[in-house]
This record gives C-alpha cells, sequence and structure tokens, in this order.
C-alpha cells in the first residue's frame, strides 16, 4: 500500500513537471520566440492614432502621414550583431541637416515602419535619421525577441555604424515600450562620446517584472511557477535570463542625460515603474507623466508639449 502510495505520488509529481515544462515551452512561444503575429502586448504610436482614426480629421492626418512617409528616400543600410546575425534599418538623410542624428527604437512586434509621427518631428527639426528593426523583427535576422537585453548591444553597433560610416557625432537615442527598455539598458553600457542623451518612452523596469505583469494582465496567471520555468526555457533556447535583463541596473551606470516619458494611464507597462527607473537613474535625469495618456500615447495626447518637451531636453542635453 505505502509503495502504491509513493507510487501514484511519484506519477503526480512527473505529470505536474511536465505540465510546467509545456507551459513554459508555450509561453516562450507566444513571447520570446519570434513571429509575425500581433499580439496584445504594448501599444505604440502608430497603434494610438488607428485607434483614433474613425474620426474624419484623423483619417485626414494620418493620410497626410502616410503621404509625407512616402515622399521621403529611405536607404536600407545593414550591420553585423556581435553574435552574427544581419541586423536591417532604415537611414533618412536630412535634405537640410542640424549636425545631429537620433536611432528610433520601436516596440515589440513592430518594426521601422512605425512611428511615422516622430519620425517626421525629428526630421523637420533637421535631424538624420536611423530606424533599426530590432533582432527577431521587421527585416532583420533572429530567431528570439530579447526585450531589449540582446538589443543594446545592438544599439552600440548602430552607434558604430553611425559614426564610421556616416560621420554623425551628434547623437541621440529615443525609444517606445521595448524599444524605451532597450535605450535604457543601453544606458549602462560604455558608450561613446558622440551620444549625447536618451529618451525613453514607456519602457519597463525589467523583462521579469514586465512579463509577470503581463502574464496577470492578459491571462489572469500568477507569476509563480509559469515565469520561473519560461525564464528557465529562455535561458536554454535564446541565452538570456529575464532576471539579469534589467533596464533598473543599467540605468544606475548611466552617464548621459536621460529624459524618461509615461503615461500616467498605461496598463500595459505600470506607471509606477517610470519612477522607479528615475530614482534608480544616474547622471543628469527628467521625469514626464504625461496626464491622461495610455501605453505610448503621451505624443499623441500631448503632441505640442511632447515636441517642446523633447526640444527643451536636446537643447539642455547638448550644454551638458
Amino acid at each position: 500500500m505505502k509503495r502504491k502510495i509513493v507510487w501514484i505520488a511519484s506519477s503526480l509529481l512527473l505529470l505536474f513537471f511536465i505540465g510546467l515544462l509545456v507551459a513554459g515551452n508555450y509561453f516562450y512561444d507566444v513571447a520570446i520566440n519570434r513571429s509575425n503575429e500581433a499580439v496584445e502586448l504594448y501599444g505604440g504610436t502608430e497603434e494610438a492614432v488607428e485607434a483614433v482614426s474613425a474620426l474624419e480629421e484623423e483619417q485626414e492626418k494620418l493620410r497626410d502621414l502616410q503621404n509625407w512617409t512616402s515622399k521621403r528616400d529611405f536607404q536600407k543600410v545593414e550591420v553585423k550583431s556581435e553574435d552574427g546575425l544581419t541586423l536591417r534599418a532604415q537611414y533618412l538623410e536630412n535634405e537640410s541637416p542640424n549636425g545631429k542624428t537620433v536611432i528610433l527604437a520601436h516596440g515589440y512586434k513592430g518594426n521601422s515602419e512605425q512611428m511615422p509621427e516622430i519620425t517626421r518631428f525629428y526630421y523637420e527639426e533637421g535631424y538624420n535619421i536611423l530606424k533599426p528593426d530590432a533582432r527577431g523583427h521587421g527585416k532583420s535576422e533572429g530567431d528570439y525577441i530579447g526585450y531589449g537585453w540582446d538589443d543594446r548591444l545592438d544599439v552600440k553597433k548602430w552607434i558604430q555604424f553611425l559614426t564610421d560610416e556616416k560621420g554623425q557625432d551628434t547623437i541621440f537615442l529615443h525609444g517606445f515600450s521595448m524599444g524605451a527598455a532597450t535605450v535604457l539598458m543601453t544606458s549602462g553600457e560604455i558608450l561613446p562620446e558622440e551620444v549625447k542623451g536618451i529618451i525613453a518612452d514607456s519602457g519597463y523596469t525589467t523583462v521579469d517584472e514586465e512579463l509577470a505583469h503581463q502574464l496577470k494582465y492578459l491571462y489572469r496567471l500568477p507569476a509563480f511557477p509559469i515565469m520561473d520555468i519560461t525564464g528557465v526555457v529562455t535561458k536554454v533556447r535564446a541565452g538570456y535570463s529575464f532576471k539579469e535583463a534589467s533596464a533598473l541596473e543599467q540605468v544606475k551606470k548611466n552617464r548621459v542625460p536621460l529624459f524618461i516619458i509615461h503615461g500616467d494611464k498605461d496598463e500595459l507597462v505600470p506607471t509606477e515603474m517610470a519612477h522607479r527607473l528615475y530614482e534608480a537613474a544616474g547622471g543628469q535625469k527628467e521625469l514626464w507623466i504625461v496626464p491622461g495618456a495610455g501605453h505610448t500615447e503621451g505624443f499623441t495626447v500631448e503632441e505640442e508639449e511632447y515636441k517642446k518637451r523633447i526640444k527643451r531636453f536636446i537643447a539642455g542635453a547638448m550644454k551638458s
């Protein structure tokens, strides 16, 4: 009888661990593995525009934006990542340059075709613009999504491309959502003096915390033990762990001017994360919590104020 109980208990425990492994691989395939499927994680500026495009005025605005974009001469450029991937981007050289270049980093499951409004803003201000496809996104190679961690090293490659190939000596980084986390993680690296400032719109603290939040937000499931087993699967299949992928730790090493932007109605990346990032960050820093803005909606909700604050931040960064 005792042997039978032990056998049943062992079988149940084995089934439990098999179930966890299946769940871990499932969530890896949903959240980490490369896929062209659209998911509900992380909105973006373009999505925010489309959400209100039912209004005639917004439809006209969107058509105008698409028309402007179609007339720009984007160059296709590429670099090799440290682990041998071909990373691709669009580069827009300004016809009336102001001597500055901005790297725009898109969000989760996004690509370089997005962020048209902020692209036009920077172009009209005289910036050259580089819009990379993150690894595992768009036309860049990669079988998995790095959530900003491996991407931070890719951004360094793009910075090197701008300095070596394009002769740029004044570079700013501006990211949205996962792109914001990417530039925040980049801030902790040793960066060349050409990088003058970083702007992070709706970034998260750590991949571990953000995915745990998404698990609860989308699936109504607790983080433990699913996140732990998914983290192990990710380490095996993608080579990085959720806990090491920390913007919170990286910003502590930051030495360039940093501007953190976040909406006070953000449900996908909790607003409290912005406060924690700001408190942890080293160097010159600024925080703007945009009233009434959801995830990456700051530009849409407060367009003129957004532009004004960006210009003011950059002017201050250039003096530091």
